[in-house]
């Protein structure tokens, strides 16, 4: 009979520190709920004004960045800042094509009120080579802060605004856009610690002597 007292004193207090530690324990829902309570915490203080891809697409593809709008394309809310489709050298990237983009971004974690990486500010841009395969876009980091910070592999949040966008080198007539990317469609860390990013994302193509007026390949 003492044996047992004495098991259940012991076995007790473990049982109590097991509970404990699940109430401490986080789950992935809850992580959810306070990412996208973070979301709509900043959508809320920055004064955005979020549209409808429905409306977006009868706006030319226009967001209107006087107005601070940002369209929701699949959790993801983009604002077009600048797109050169009217520049004399604007190109697309066509079906079937591959190009080297060249990147200026800003990363920041909104749920932590905290700037995680950039390149703004710095003498060499990222490099990312992107491809356009039936309209569905792929890409790589092939060099820069990203590929250093977070490997090859490109946020698929990233990649949203590539079906809309116009490209040219002209510096003072960038492709330029805001994204407030999800962790589902974030970096490999984001996606482990489940938080939302701002990125504002500058594309200038590598090269555009190998497009023809009409953005295909001359070869």
């Amino acid at each position: 009979m003492k044996l047992n007292v004495l098991r259940y004193i012991f076995v007790f207090p473990l049982l109590a520190l097991l509970l404990v530690a699940c109430d401490d324990a986080v789950t992935y829902s809850e992580m959810k709920a306070k990412e996208r309570a973070a979301v709509n915490r900043f959508v809320k203080e920055k004064g955005i004004k979020v549209i409808s891809y429905a409306e977006f697409i009868a706006n030319d593809s226009v967001t209107d960045v006087a107005r601070n709008e940002f369209v929701e394309i699949d959790d993801v809310y983009m604002q077009i800042v600048n797109n050169p489709k009217t520049a004399a050298d604007a190109r697309r990237i066509n079906d079937g094509d591959t190009r080297n983009m060249l990147i200026r971004y800003y990363e920041y974690n909104i749920q932590d009120a905290d700037t995680i990486s950039y390149n703004v500010h710095m003498s060499e841009a990222d490099e990312m080579r992107v491809t356009n395969k039936g309209g569905t876009y792929s890409a790589t980091f092939t060099s820069g802060v990203m590929a250093s910070v977070y490997g090859n592999y490109v946020p698929t949040g990233w990649l949203t605004p590539l079906n809309f966008l116009y490209f040219t080198r002209s510096q003072s007539n960038l492709a330029k856009v805001n994204l407030i990317v999800p962790h589902s469609k974030g970096t490999s860390t984001a996606s482990t610690y489940v938080y939302p990013c701002l990125y504002s994302i500058t594309f200038q193509p590598e090269n555009l002597y190998d497009f023809d007026e009409q953005g295909t390949d001359t070869e």
